[in-house]
């Protein structure tokens, strides 16, 4: 085995679930700024969007963890291109139409002159 190869500074640390407020002791090698008292005794705290506690997999209820999700988000942004896409069409082709009756216009303007 490597020497040197592991962290030895493993200590206790609390991870705390927001969603639910539990709280879990174990052995980390992670850093933190904030700490917390337990049973008299201080822990340095990591806080946790998301645990075994409140994860849908492990509680076995079904819930939505955030209220837009990425599927709807992308469906937005999908419908959103498409109507861009159609007004730039819509305003090329005006754009074009009008060129073309520019283009009517003075070439009925030199007909009509050249029929003097």
């Amino acid at each position: 085995m490597k020497k040197s190869l592991h962290p030895n500074n493993y200590r206790l640390v609390v991870f705390q679930d927001l969603n639910n407020g539990c709280n879990f002791l174990t052995r980390s090698t992670v850093e933190s700024d904030e700490v917390i008292t337990i049973d008299g005794v201080e822990y340095p705290l990591v806080k946790v969007h998301i645990s075994s506690a409140s994860h849908p997999f492990f509680t076995g209820e079904e819930r939505i963890v955030d209220i837009e999700g990425r599927v709807d988000k992308f469906k937005a942004r999908a419908a959103a291109g498409q109507a861009a896409r159609e007004r730039r069409a819509a305003s090329a082709t005006k754009q074009d139409k009008r060129k073309i009756d520019r283009l009517k216009e003075t070439e009925s303007k030199k007909s009509t002159v050249t029929n003097k």
